[in-house]
């Protein structure tokens, strides 16, 4: 309906331009609401308002005009001018049956739109570094990443989607390090544990499968390991200076031959625990992006010639750095450390810089709320490397906080355990998990509430909207059981006779489906199809509660199957693009 008004609007446009009214030359941006209040009709527009000023015109007076200009449509019952100049258009009723007819046609591809015109979007999210399980800060962004990318799929855009691995670096050599100095616990070696070491359990596993499969191979004494290296934070010392001696001590011990094969190892392990979880939780990537394999490529060498070769680098303190603060930032950063190894942050660059070379119309980052700051020394970067920064979108995503009812949940303990994803998982289940993490703005604060998101009551929003798909379920398996048959075209005749407010209010939300679907893709806002949803369930169960189905009156009767069936079919489409399941029965 949104698309018949738009080409009746353009259509008055292009009168008043013949007209002389209109400037020849003016493109109109306007919108297309669905009114909030009955009273001010089905939709509302507010072409008049951004035409007035090109118009030069009073914009309730230019109101009229385009109001006398609009071509007669069977589909609109009448048009009526409100407040400074708004179009508020009344459909006719029958029209508006007309969407029952559309669902059923449709089926699956009811909602999709092209307005991404087959652009190319690269949407890279979650990106952990691989030294340990995914937590339920991390499912968040996972989660909302996913319903991003899907949404933009379904909006018309061809979409990559990435996981960047931060598979070299410091922290890496610190989970390498970690896990040999536990596998020399299990071969009976006593060492003390750095402060700075990774500490969770899954460390011990990967050690002892490491050991279980090699014996004594990689064993060295404790003694030749601790000789002269700087003391722990415990007894005085810097954590920082400890754990990185241990690391070169590891290195010049092993060789870097067995070296390697514990640092493979790790990342293999960790790497692959975390594809299988994501997967688990419905989460998939066409491309796992290398870090290292970035860096073998020269790309880090090559990026930052470019930023030299266009003025941005220069040296200070036997470091190199990127005068950022000259784009934007808020000051310049280090790329080169004074003992010659590149920083992540020059990595990054690299990476965006491949980013922009593989050609993406659009580039779109799902970063941490805490990376906040990190944005514009990034944008600063593309501009120097002669990019347009508008292509990059930076999507912040907040932490979720857990609850159990009123008592907060410990995250995380000191022996470096911590709520993991899967552990959430296997307690709410997946669709209450990605359900409850896109609820809200991925800006906003969430309080995640365990106890309701197990709940079977309508209190639980999950639930409420599942129960309305698994109630239109049971309605199928009741006309079953009385041996009565739907007559599909016998209800699409009778539409007319679904004149009761409930449904009324159901075919006007069913209507709203594609208009909701692309501005929630366009604006990167999952929650507004969550809310869509809840609504559509919300009218459903009032709907089941005030009336019967299966009446006697077999026309009545297949109107109504038809009007719940379309229903039924907008839930799954939805849940569908939240990868959350439609229960027949509940």
């Amino acid at each position: 309906m949104k698309q018949k008004l738009e080409a009746l609007i353009l259509q008055a446009i292009d009168v008043l331009k013949k007209d002389g009214i209109l400037d020849g030359g003016v493109s109109p941006k306007f919108t297309i609401e669905h009114a909030r209040d009955a009273q001010h009709g089905d939709f509302a527009t507010n072409i008049a308002m951004m035409l007035a000023k090109p118009a030069k015109s009073n914009p309730r007076a230019l109101a009229e005009k385009i109001v006398a200009a609009l071509p007669v449509d069977s589909a609109v019952a009448r048009v009526e001018i409100a407040g400074p100049g708004f179009i508020n258009f009344f459909i006719d009723p029958n029209a508006q049956y007309q969407i029952i007819q559309k669902i059923h046609d449709d089926g699956s591809q009811f909602g999709l739109s092209r307005a991404g015109a087959g652009q190319r979007v690269q949407v890279e999210f979650v990106s952990a570094n691989p030294t340990g399980p995914l937590h339920v800060g991390h499912g968040r962004g996972a989660a909302y990443g996913s319903v991003v990318a899907d949404l933009l799929e379904a909006a018309g855009f061809e979409v990559h989607r990435e996981y960047y691995v931060n598979d070299a670096g410091r922290q890496m050599d610190i989970l390498a390090t970690s896990i040999w100095l536990r596998y020399l616990e299990e071969c009976g070696e006593i060492i003390p544990f750095p402060v700075n070491g990774y500490r969770g359990e899954y460390i011990r596993e990967i050690a002892a499968e490491i050991h279980k499969a090699s014996g004594n191979e990689y064993r060295r004494p404790a003694e030749l390991l601790i000789e002269n290296i700087p003391v722990d934070e415990p007894q005085g010392g810097d954590k920082e200076t400890h754990i990185d001696a241990l690391i070169e001590r590891a290195k010049t011990l092993l060789g870097s031959g067995l070296y390697q094969d514990i640092f493979q190892v790790g990342l293999k392990t960790i790497l692959q625990d975390i594809k299988d979880d994501l997967s688990e939780f419905g989460v998939n990537y066409q491309e796992w992006f290398s870090e290292r394999m970035l860096m073998e490529s020269g790309a880090v060498d090559e990026a930052l010639s470019r930023l030299q070769q266009a003025g941005y680098l220069y040296e200070k303190d036997g470091a190199t750095w990127f005068a950022s603060s000259r784009l934007g930032d808020e000051k310049d950063r280090v790329v080169v450390r004074e003992n010659g190894q590149g920083t992540y942050f020059a990595s990054d660059i690299a990476y965006h810089m491949n980013k922009l070379h593989r050609g993406y119309d659009r580039i779109i980052n799902i970063w941490g709320a805490d990376h906040h700051g990190y944005i514009p020394r990034v944008k600063a970067a593309m501009q120097a490397l002669g990019a347009d920064e508008s292509k990059l979108t930076v999507l912040l995503v907040q932490f979720a906080v857990l609850y159990r009812g009123e008592e907060k949940v410990q995250m995380s303990t000191r022996s470096g355990e911590f709520v993991t994803l899967r552990q959430l998982r296997n307690e709410v289940g997946k669709d209450a998990a990605r359900f409850f993490y896109v609820m809200r703005r991925s800006e906003q604060h969430m309080d995640f509430d365990l106890k309701l998101a197990t709940s079977r009551t309508n209190e639980n929003p999950v639930y409420y909207v599942q129960y309305a798909y698994a109630r239109i379920c049971s309605v199928f398996r009741q006309l079953d059981e009385k041996n009565w048959a739907r007559d599909l075209l016998d209800g699409m005749k009778h539409l007319a006779l679904l004149k009761e407010e409930h449904e009324l209010n159901l075919i006007g939300t069913l209507a709203r489906y594609p208009e909701v679907l692309e501005r929630a893709a366009l604006n990167y806002e999952p929650h507004q199809l969550i809310h869509y949803l809840r609504d559509l369930a919300t009218d459903f169960h009032t709907y089941y509660n005030a009336h019967q189905f299966l009446v006697e009156d077999s026309a009545l009767r297949n109107a109504r199957l038809n009007l719940i069936s379309a229903a039924k079919q907008v839930m799954a489409n939805g849940l569908e693009l939240l990868k959350i399941n439609t229960p027949e029965v509940m």
